[in-house]
């Protein structure tokens, strides 16, 4: 389905010096330094899957998920989206990819959505029939017909995500990019966004490429993801599996009565502050009902909980960013 083949993108950067003196100096004589934020990058995408594509700020994701749907051309590599290298027929490959930033609209803000939506199936010369069905099948996942007759710029931001999830799948396209889609929604947002993209990859086995910093999109979402970081590829593979590798403990946060806390017990205190204290263990060894068990002999325990190790937290460890 998707195939990224040494793919690099250098940036020609200005080097200036403060001042007027500098300013001129640009101008006459300008110092240029070359940046490469991808650094060829490969691998696979099959039909139907979740990928989760993720890494620290400024590791290329944006960069390269822009290359990938044709925004920006590689200066180096390729990508095949069904065997069509979308630099040389951007125009053909397109037709199958529907892309979504959390942060840009595609929809016309001077609109109202059901607007927006008429302009994008001239603009892809959707069918009639196909459009309406499209409308359907979507409105059942996300109930865009109730907010069809607002304006776009009179949206709340998880309508506008909304709005944009079905702009993204009028063309029915067999590969969806999501850069950062859950970025300032709030809870039911969040869910709703989530059963859209399970709905459309099992009824439509729509390919998902999904780059977060949220924890619980990945968890929910993806079963394998890679993991860039100075726009080199560092992971790909089982969710699962480079979580258990890269991170193979919990934290069990417990809260006690008082400010005292047993520290003798199977597994380390990392962390005590007031009546709470956080203890690390490792997930083959022990469960967080055996130290439970352990703490309880030791004191009496008002509420535990469990901390799961971040996206951005399996980073920092791997990697030291």
């Amino acid at each position: 389905m998707i195939d990224v083949q040494n793919l690099s993108k250098d940036y020609i950067l200005k080097k200036k010096e403060p001042g007027l003196k500098g300013a001129i100096k640009g101008l006459v004589m300008p110092v240029r330094t070359t940046m490469r934020a991808v650094n060829n990058l490969s691998f696979h995408i099959d039909t139907g899957e979740i990928v989760g594509f993720i890494g620290p700020n400024g590791a290329g994701k944006s960069t390269t998920i822009k290359m990938m749907s044709g925004i920006l051309t590689p200066t180096e590599g390729r990508v095949l989206i069904d065997d069509i290298d979308i630099s040389k027929h951007r125009k053909e490959a397109v037709k199958n990819i529907g892309v979504v930033f959390g942060q840009r609209s595609q929809l016309n803000w001077d609109l109202r959505l059901g607007e927006s939506f008429e302009l994008l199936k001239h603009i892809y010369q959707i069918d009639q029939k196909d459009y309406d069905r499209t409308i359907d099948d979507l409105d059942k996942i996300l109930g865009i017909r109730e907010i069809m007759d607002k304006p776009v710029r009179q949206m709340s931001l998880g309508q506008r995500m909304k709005g944009d999830l079905v702009a993204a799948m009028l063309h029915s396209p067999g590969v969806l990019f999501l850069d950062e889609p859950t970025i300032g929604l709030d809870v039911s947002a969040k869910y709703a966004l989530r059963k859209f993209i399970k709905e459309i990859n099992k009824v439509r086995k729509t390919t998902v490429i999904l780059t977060t910093h949220d924890l619980g999109d990945i968890q929910e979402l993806c079963e394998r993801i890679i993991i860039i970081n100075h726009g080199e590829l560092m992971e790909d593979g089982n969710l699962n599996e480079i979580v258990d590798r890269i991170a193979p403990y919990k934290t069990l946060v417990v809260e006690y009565y008082d400010e005292s806390a047993p520290e003798h017990v199977r597994c380390e205190m990392t962390e005590h502050k007031g009546n709470v204290a956080k203890y690390r263990f490792m997930k083959k060894d022990l469960t967080a009902a055996e130290i439970i068990a352990d703490l309880s002999k030791e004191k009496t325990i008002k509420d535990v909980s469990i901390e799961e190790t971040g996206i951005d937290d399996i980073i920092k460890i791997a990697y030291g960013t």
